[in-house]
């Protein structure tokens, strides 16, 4: 049987805790890699064990997801009582106690399937807000039998192009949180491969391509990107930085855009296929097939690879489709994260400057919520974002002329002007963490922080003592209370983080005065992870390293209230 990874243990340990806590539609937030499939199989196991009339609909949108979610739960419990209700798949089991179905094809069925107690949503960020969607239709169907009805969702990127965090908003279908472990985390933790990125002097020019649901118009993308010499000079850069790389995946803007691609690779002498949603069954089961064993270098895909794809060897991404969705984007670059044997780390190659518009992808913030077809008139302070005084953002939505956040005093950085098509190289990590370095912690003490803002929650002080300096950061273990619905829930997912990565015992503190009488379950911080990279004086904290528990330890500090001259940054 396998052993889950401890963060595995604590995503399904918080399901429950919030369960019992709030009830309501909670989110689980793991990277792609992360053994997602095994959590849902894990939850599906125990609570049938513990409700054996319990009845569980795993559902999702892609045939492949389906399968490889039913076959990691038989993997585990083979006389599960589990079946798959796909037309894709040709199987329709629909008495099933763990049913294991596609939205396209149960839609419309949900009244003739009876009763069900939990519905958990796979790739929960494809998850639209509209009742008439098929998802909507289904909700409504189970509904309709069980008003008492439970919602999961799984995903690794808890936002949705064009309506901002998936638990925010008007018609939000989930309600929190539940669990995050982040991206930033998984990899410190050699649980994902670590990405990698180049200059690249090729670069887009996409004057005049519009706009049509929050994202760049299909057709117009594909015209301004698919140009022979643009994609001659960008293969040109794939084969200089990837001779030595096995597996290559390129994401590209369009179909035709992608055989164009891969004919430019083949006519390198490299082998080079085409994914996409016009492919055959058989025929894409064949080249992914041949993908994983090696015995294809290169695939070009339009639009089909982003969910759904295992293929750990891959060790080369070509972004060569710009997109607007900071989700997709992280989908995209989360192809490239699994571990192989062999693999030391995952290039990524940004031709679409995707990574310098969303950002490094373990600080990417969404965008907020849209209306209409132009530029939304709100600006997002970001969740964990530093301004030049080293202050924190709070997640607050601003009016898009905001130079200082309303609610925290956050100073907005002047916005960047389009590039054009250059051949001057373009540098941009991918990940937050590229100039960031570790310290030795001395100390480490908690404070209680009143907060500047009256209606603002009071939060905890955490001061390191590093060298001969201090440095210090904020958490917030109340934050889901906050009057202000404006106000984003990073920082309590932070503390959460905090917490259980330090050892406390769950259920984490929901308050200041309950951190700070029961710090003596954490273990102490050995390291930090410090950016100097936007203020050589206040430095942000990227990461931790707990060390081991010293038996006999004094109180970190006397739990008085703490004021001094710095700002609560939240």
């Amino acid at each position: 049987m396998l052993k889950l990874r401890d963060y595995q243990r604590d995503a399904i340990d918080a399901l429950y805790d919030y369960w019992g806590r709030e009830g309501g539609s909670p989110l689980i937030v793991v990277p792609t890699g992360g053994g997602k499939s095994l959590i849902l199989a894990t939850i599906c196991q125990e609570l049938i064990r513990d409700y054996p009339d319990m009845r569980i609909m795993i559902v999702t949108h892609v045939k492949e997801l389906i399968e490889s979610n039913y076959r990691e739960l038989v993997g585990i419990w083979p006389l599960a009582p589990a079946g798959i209700y796909s037309a894709g798949l040709g199987r329709r089991d629909a008495h099933a106690q763990i049913l294991f179905a596609g939205v396209q094809t149960i839609s419309r069925k949900a009244t003739n399937l009876g009763h069900f107690d939990l519905v958990m949503v796979d790739e929960a960020h494809l998850l639209p807000r509209n009742a008439e969607t098929q998802y909507g239709q289904l909700l409504a169907g189970l509904r309709s039998i069980n008003q008492d009805l439970r919602l999961v969702g799984m995903t690794a990127t808890p936002f949705r192009l064009g309506e901002g965090l998936l638990t925010e908003g008007d018609g939000a279908i989930f309600d929190a949180i539940a669990y995050e472990k982040p991206i930033g985390e998984m990899i410190e933790e050699k649980w994902l491969s670590r990405p990698i990125s180049k200059g690249m002097a090729t670069r887009y020019d996409l004057t005049g391509v519009g706009k049509l649901g929050g994202d760049y118009k299909q057709n117009a993308l594909q015209a301004a990107v698919d140009k022979f010499e643009v994609t001659r000079a960008a293969i040109d850069e794939v084969c200089a930085y990837g001779h030595d790389r096995k597996t290559w995946l390129l994401f590209c803007s369009g179909l035709e855009h992608a055989y164009h691609v891969r004919d430019e690779i083949r006519s390198r002498g490299i082998s080079c296929e085409t994914v996409a949603g016009e492919t055959p069954s058989d025929e894409r089961r064949r080249i992914l097939e041949e993908f994983k064993a090696g015995r294809i270098r290169a695939v070009t895909n339009n639009a089909v690879m982003t969910t759904g794809t295992n293929i750990p060897g891959i060790d080369l991404l070509a972004m060569m489709r710009p997109t607007l969705s900071a989700s997709l984007y992280v989908q995209m670059i989360g192809r490239g994260l699994r571990l192989a044997p062999g693999k030391e780390n995952c290039l990524v190659l940004d031709f679409a400057g995707n990574v310098s518009k969303h950002g490094p992808i373990d600080a990417v913030t969404p965008s907020a919520p849209r209306s209409g077809t132009g530029e939304a008139p709100v600006r997002l302070c970001p969740r964990d974002g530093t301004d030049p005084t080293g202050r924190c953002g709070c997640g607050s939505i601003n009016h898009a002329s905001a130079r200082v956040c309303v609610d925290c005093g956050f100073i907005f950085p002047e916005p960047e002007k389009e590039e054009k098509l250059s051949r001057e190289a373009e540098y941009v990590p991918v990940l937050s963490t590229e100039g960031a370095a570790w310290a030795t912690v001395k100390s480490r003490t908690f404070r209680f922080h009143p907060p500047k803002i009256e209606s603002n929650p009071p939060s905890v002080k955490v001061t390191y003592m590093v060298g001969m300096k201090t440095v210090n950061e904020w958490v917030c273990p109340q934050h889901m209370e906050h009057p202000n619905p404006r106000s984003r829930q990073f920082p309590k997912t932070k503390a959460d983080r905090f917490w259980r990565q330090h050892g406390g015992a769950l259920p984490c503190p929901t308050a200041v005065d309950e951190w700070l009488s029961r710090q003596g379950e954490l273990l102490p911080t050995a390291e930090i992870q410090l950016d100097y990279s936007q203020s050589s004086k206040y430095p942000d904290v990227k990461g931790h390293r707990p060390g081991a528990r010293v038996v006999g330890d004094d109180a970190a500090n006397d739990n008085v209230p703490w004021n001094d001259a710095d700002e609560i940054p939240f």
